[in-house]
C-alpha cells in the first residue's frame, strides 16, 4: 500500500486519526488542518521552521500581536506601549491578570527572564540575533557579558517592561509582532525539566506543557497529530471561536490532498505541484494562491571543494532555467528569483540581479578546472522529505546534467535529521526556503552575517558584515536601503546561496473556514478562525 499510492506509515496514522475523530469525537468547531510534517520541538526558543510556527502562533502569545487581514501590530500582553522620541527606549504597559494556561501569573519580570534564556550562550538558540537590537544583549549572547542585567531589559513592577536599544530599530515592532524569538516562555515549567539552557527536555511533553495563547497543547501524537483546546485562561478568551485546532503532521502532499477532498482536512499545507491546474479548473472555490514574502533557494556549502570557488557557484546558478521552473513545474504565479530579497519588500526592491548565459556558466566551469563537467566531483542535493521538493530538485538536476555535463544526487530526509545535517554542515546542496520573519528588508539580509546561526552556508565576508553594521546605524530608511544595495550586489557576486523562486501560497481551503485571510507571511491570528460545518 506504502509503494502503490506514496503513503507513509505516519501519513497512514493521521488519517486514520482524523477519520476516527470525524465520526462523532470532534467538537463541532474544530479546524483540521494540514502542516506538512511533525514539528521538530513546541519550545519557541529552539525551533525554525514554518511547521513549528504555525503551531506556535496559536500556542502563544507576545508582547504585540497581528491584526488577521493586514499583520498590523495590535496589542498582546501589552495593551500599550510608548516609543521614546529617540527611538532608544520602548515601555511595554501590561494587561492585568495575566496567567498561564496553568493559572501561573504571567509578569513583566517572566518576560525578562525568558529572554535571559534565549540569550543564554549554551543554549545557541538559532534566533537569538532577533534580539541583539537591544543594549547588551549581542554582548551577553556571545558570552562577553556575564552579567545580565546590564542587558536593555528592566521590569520596575509587575505590569511594566522597558526596552533599551543599541540603535533605532524601525522594524522592531513588526519583529515583536510577528515572531515566536519574543514569546515569554513558562520558566516555572523549564525549570522543572533540565533547566535555562538545554534543548529538548520534557517541558514541551502533553501534561508538562504551558502556554498563555488562546490555545492550550491537549495531545501531541508523534509523528500523527498536535491538537490544540481553548485555554480558559488566555485574557481574550471571549474572541476565541474555535474549541479546537488539529495540526496532521501528514508529509506526502498526494496524501495530504485525498485528505482534503474526502473531508478529513479542511486545509492544507500544500498542493502537489500537478494539481493547481486541476483545482483552477475543477475546485477553483478551494484553491488559495496568496502572495507569499519569501525565496526558494539552494543552499551551498562554501566551506567544501568545488564550492568554496564562487565560480562553480555561479555556473550552477546560471545553469538553471528559472523561467521554465515556475512556469512548467511549479505552476503557483511564483516569480523567478535573481536575487535573494523579495522585490518590493516595505518599498525597496534590490537593482544587483544574477545574469548571465549557459554559455557563461561553462566557461566559468571550465575556468574552476571543470571543462565540459570534467573530474567535477559526485555532490548530492539534500531536501526534506516532500515530493513537491523532488520534483523540483529532479529539474534542476536535469538541467545541471543538461547544462554543465555534471551529475549531482538528490538525497532527501525526515525534516528533524534534515534540520540537523543544515545545523551541522552535512550536506553538499541543500533545498531551504527563508520566510521573512517580518516585513522589511532587512530579514532576507541579515542571516548571511558570519555570526548569524541561520547561515548555515560557511560564508563569511567582513565587508558584508561592516555593511549590516551600518545598516542598524543609519538615520533613515533611505540610507538605510542605500546600504542594502550594495549588501545584495555582493550576494549576488558571491553566491553563498541559489536563489531560484519567490514564493506564493498554494493549498486547499474549505470554504467553511472563516477569518482566514491572505497575508505575506502567511501567518494568520486563530483566535479570529472559525470553521462553519
Amino acid at each position: 500500500m506504502v509503494l502503490l499510492f506514496g503513503c507513509s506509515k505516519s501519513d497512514q496514522a493521521a488519517a486514520a486519526k482524523v477519520a476516527g475523530a470525524k465520526q462523532g469525537t470532534l467538537p463541532p468547531n474544530s479546524l483540521l488542518i494540514g502542516n506538512g510534517t511533525e514539528p521538530q520541538d513546541i519550545d519557541p526558543q529552539i525551533v525554525t521552521g514554518v511547521p513549528e510556527h504555525r503551531i506556535l502562533m496559536a500556542l502563544f502569545e507576545g508582547l504585540v500581536t497581528e491584526n488577521p487581514k493586514d499583520l498590523s501590530p495590535e496589542p498582546g500582553v501589552a495593551e500599550k506601549w510608548e516609543i521614546s522620541p529617540d527611538g532608544l527606549v520602548y515601555t511595554f504597559h501590561f494587561r492585568a491578570d495575566l496567567k498561564w494556561s496553568d493559572g501561573t501569573p504571567l509578569t513583566a519580570q517572566t518576560f525578562i527572564r525568558s529572554y535571559q534564556r534565549m540569550l543564554t550562550p549554551s543554549l545557541a538558540a538559532e534566533y537569538s540575533y532577533l534580539l541583539h537590537f537591544v543594549k547588551n544583549a549581542k554582548e551577553y549572547n556571545e558570552g562577553k557579558l556575564k552579567d545580565f542585567s546590564q542587558v536593555g531589559f528592566k521590569a520596575p513592577d509587575d505590569r511594566t517592561l522597558i526596552v533599551t536599544l543599541n540603535s533605532p530599530t524601525p522594524f522592531l515592532i513588526k519583529i515583536i509582532a510577528s515572531h515566536y524569538s519574543w514569546y515569554p516562555v513558562p520558566i516555572h515549567v523549564i525549570e522543572k525539566f533540565g533547566g535555562m539552557d538545554r534543548k529538548g527536555t520534557a517541558w514541551t511533553r502533553p501534561g508538562n506543557f504551558v502556554s498563555n495563547g488562546p490555545f492550550k497543547l491537549k495531545e501531541w501524537r508523534q509523528q500523527q497529530v498536535l491538537i490544540g483546546e481553548r485555554n480558559p485562561n488566555y485574557w481574550d478568551r471571549q474572541t476565541v471561536k474555535l474549541d479546537e485546532i488539529h495540526f496532521l503532521a501528514v508529509e506526502n502532499q498526494d496524501t495530504e490532498e485525498r485528505m482534503f477532498r474526502t473531508g478529513q482536512l479542511d486545509m492544507t499545507n500544500e498542493l502537489p505541484l500537478a494539481k493547481t491546474d486541476v483545482y483552477r479548473k475543477e475546485n477553483p472555490e478551494a484553491l488559495r494562491i496568496d502572495p507569499y514574502l519569501g525565496v526558494y533557494f539552494y543552499r551551498l556549502n562554501n566551506t567544501k571543494p568545488p564550492l568554496n570557488d564562487k565560480r562553480v557557484r555561479k555556473a550552477l546558478a546560471l545553469a538553471i532555467d528559472r523561467e521554465s521552473l515556475v512556469k512548467n513545474v511549479v505552476r503557483g504565479g511564483q516569480q523567478p528569483a535573481y536575487g535573494v530579497t523579495y522585490p518590493g519588500t516595505a518599498g525597496y526592491t534590490p537593482e544587483a540581479k544574477l545574469t548571465g548565459t549557459i554559455e557563461d556558466a561553462k566557461r566559468l566551469l571550465a575556468e574552476a578546472g571543470f571543462p565540459n563537467g570534467q573530474g567535477f566531483p559526485k555532490l548530492d542535493l539534500l531536501y526534506n522529505t516532500s515530493q513537491n521538493h523532488r520534483v523540483i530538485a529532479e529539474a534542476i538536476q536535469q538541467m545541471w546534467r543538461r547544462n554543465l555535463n555534471i551529475d549531482i544526487g538528490l538525497r532527501n530526509e525526515e525534516w528533524k535529521v534534515y534540520l540537523d545535517s543544515q545545523d551541522n554542515k552535512a550536506y553538499d546542496i541543500q533545498r531551504a526556503g527563508w520566510i521573512a520573519d517580518y516585513v522589511d528588508p532587512h530579514v532576507f539580509l541579515e542571516i548571511w552575517g558570519s555570526d548569524n546561526l541561520n547561515n548555515d552556508t560557511g560564508f563569511a565576508n567582513p565587508r558584508y558584515d561592516e555593511l549590516l553594521k551600518q545598516a542598524l546605524r543609519a538615520k533613515n530608511d533611505t540610507e538605510r536601503y542605500g546600504i542594502y544595495q550594495q549588501m545584495d550586489a555582493l550576494l549576488v557576486d558571491e553566491l553563498p546561496v541559489i536563489p531560484i523562486y519567490f514564493y506564493t501560497r498554494v493549498a486547499a481551503m474549505s470554504p467553511k473556514v472563516k477569518g482566514f485571510y491572505p497575508t505575506l507571511l502567511d501567518n494568520h491570528p486563530f483566535k479570529y478562525v472559525s470553521v462553519t460545518r
